[in-house]
């Protein structure tokens, strides 16, 4: 107990006082706020961003970073919309986006780690050409339209079982403990640390370094593909422009959560609570009126004071 205790305080206390002091600010300034409704709304919106920044994650624990991810979400999204509109059945439409998004995230890891190419060019250049194709698919325009059930998934009112949760928070739910899982207790996430922590020495107790840099993006992919089909549900069509708050989203709930973007510290559980705390920051400031520059300034800020607090953590050479 004592060692839990002192492990809270040296690794998770920032981020729960974040999330505390935003939420007390938001019962004094916003009228319902505190309500069962918007706390419901608010977790939704985190959900979304909570998905996508699991995969981030995961490429972050590598010394990665996935610029890719908006690229997936807006072709899931619109591919959605576009073909389950048309009459194709949704299990068919998701199985083909999901393996596509794959081998194109399998080749993102690929060449980030056989040849060595940096992943933030090959990520971006990924995204901008899956953001081009599918402007020049959309004309950049809502198309399509999402299935009325997949609306209910992700609504705030939805319920699961006759309760008042969306059913989308319990998909979250199940996801997150998955990937806590996978991470933390499986072969794969441990060669994930071991990469991210040194290449070298990984290389030398035989860790696939290549085959886990191709799955980590490859599953970064796929958990972006998944968040825009939902976002389908949640917007009702296909919009190729709603995966661009995602860039920023994901990276920031990585790096409020505490999760080093040079490999090997950290986890999803800091995510989530990174992508609650984002969610929250951005409601409290768009309910308060808040001009986009004063948005984007005053968020600047408080990641830059979150990140600060937990900055003096030890690194992993540190540790070792």
């Amino acid at each position: 107990m004592i060692s839990f205790w002192h492990s809270f305080k040296q690794t998770l206390w920032p981020q729960v006082v974040a999330l505390v002091a935003l939420y007390a600010i938001g019962m004094l300034t916003i009228s319902g706020f505190g309500g069962w409704r918007s706390i419901l709304a608010m977790l939704v919106l985190a959900s979304f961003i909570g998905i996508a920044a699991a995969g981030q994650t995961a490429v972050a624990l590598l010394g990665g970073i996935d610029l890719a991810i908006p690229g997936f979400i807006a072709f899931a999204n619109v591919a959605t919309a576009e073909f389950t509109g048309n009459g194709w059945p949704f299990p068919v439409t998701a199985l083909a986006i999901l393996l596509v998004s794959a081998v194109l995230g399998a080749l993102n890891g690929f060449a980030s780690r056989a040849l060595k190419l940096n992943p933030l060019i090959v990520t971006l250049g990924v995204s901008a050409v899956i953001m081009g194709a599918i402007l020049a698919w959309t004309g950049g325009q809502p198309t399509g339209y999402a299935p009325k059930w997949l609306n209910q998934f992700v609504a705030p009112s939805g319920t699961t079982f006759g309760l008042p949760i969306p059913p989308v928070l319990v998909f979250w739910a199940v996801l997150s403990l998955g990937m806590i899982v996978i991470l933390r207790r499986t072969p794969f996430g441990k060669r994930i640390y071991a990469s991210g922590a040194s290449l070298p020495a990984a290389r030398l107790a035989q860790v696939p370094t290549i085959r886990v840099w191709v799955l980590t993006f490859a599953l970064s992919a796929v958990l972006a593909a998944v968040t825009g089909i939902l976002l389908a549900g949640f917007s009702t069509q296909g919009d190729p422009r709603i995966s661009t708050p995602y860039l920023f989203n994901t990276i920031a709930s990585v790096v409020i959560g505490g999760t080093s973007l040079i490999g090997a510290r950290g986890g999803y559980g800091r995510t989530i609570l990174g992508a609650i705390i984002l969610t929250e920051i951005t409601t409290v400031l768009v309910a308060n009126n808040f001009s986009a520059a004063i948005q984007q300034a005053l968020l600047g800020v408080v990641i830059l004071l979150v990140v600060a607090t937990y900055g003096r953590e030890q690194s992993v050479a540190a540790r070792l």
